[in-house]
């Protein structure tokens, strides 16, 4: 079955679900030691793997990231109706990922906001039924709060820095 958004969210589904898998083994591996997120962080802080590439860590910011673009998209939805999918990817990109990502990821985003399904489109895939503009804006002002959280207990082990490899 092709993907309801479309050929532009395959590798950014591929990359999110890779890194919720890390988190989910690692959890798996000992779930009554590595029950809370920051329990990852700190076991691979003390043993100096946090900032692998392939770290629990790793995972957990760019996970962070990734909803802190999905969060200002939300945002940019709701509160610019006027505005086009590319608009508001383009605006959510520039103040979340773009800080973080080089030249060739970067120019994926470029290429995969061509590919992405236009605002009606993407608004009716991810529609239901009720007022979806305001439960974006609930979505938004409730999860902030915690991705900020995340951001600031990163920062505190000097993780929330890392750019991509």
């Amino acid at each position: 079955m092709p993907d309801k958004f479309g050929a532009s969210m395959t590798l950014v589904k591929s990359d999110i679900s890779g890194n919720i898998s890390r988190l989910e083994s690692k959890y798996n591996d000992n779930s009554s030691r590595f029950n809370y997120l920051y329990s990852f962080v700190q076991a691979e802080v003390e043993i100096k793997t946090a900032k692998s590439s392939s770290s629990c860590t790793n995972g957990l910011l760019w996970l962070t990231r990734a909803m802190d673009f999905i969060v200002v998209l939300f945002h940019n939805l709701a509160q610019h109706q006027d505005w086009s999918m590319s608009q508001a990817c383009n605006n959510s990109y520039s103040k979340t990922l773009k800080k973080w990502h080089g030249w060739l990821a970067s120019s994926s985003f470029t290429v995969a906001i061509k590919l992405a399904p236009d605002r009606k489109k993407f608004m009716e895939v991810i529609g239901g039924n009720g007022d979806i503009y305001g439960d974006m804006e609930k979505f938004c002002t409730t999860f902030s709060p915690i991705l900020q959280q995340i951001h600031k207990f990163l920062a505190s082990v000097g993780l929330d820095s890392m750019k991509a490899s």
